[in-house]
């Protein structure tokens, strides 16, 4: 039975929906890192880390290769750079919108002159 392409999609967005896994792949926008690398930046328990980087690799969406003792996790494709490029610019304009009502509603707090 084939899945239908709107639940692959919500499968696909919570695979990305944890924070280590977003940070990981905004760090491997830059390029390919070292395992070491990963954890200096990220700071969380390497077994944590490995966890959430054995999610990344089995959705395909981060490749995994060994130079000697080191695994070196890369970006499958730019898609991922241009889909946490997207997210950014979305979020950006979603919190732009709170700060203007933020502003407007520090503006008219106590006067009365509130708005529906």
């Amino acid at each position: 039975m084939r899945v239908p392409l709107y639940q692959a999609k919500a499968e696909f967005f919570r695979m990305l929906g944890h924070p280590v896994r977003i940070r990981v792949l905004e760090l491997l926008q830059d390029g390919p890192k070292p395992v070491r690398d990963l954890l200096t930046a990220i700071g969380i328990e390497p077994s944590s880390l490995s966890q959430q980087l054995a999610v990344l690799r089995r959705s395909g969406i981060v490749t995994a290769t060994r130079e000697g003792s080191t695994v070196v996790y890369a970006l499958a494709g730019g898609d991922v750079a241009e889909l946490l490029g997207a997210a950014r610019r979305i979020l950006t304009e979603l919190l732009t919108g709170q700060e203007e009502l933020l502003t407007e509603l520090r503006g008219t707090a106590g006067t009365g002159a509130e708005r529906t």
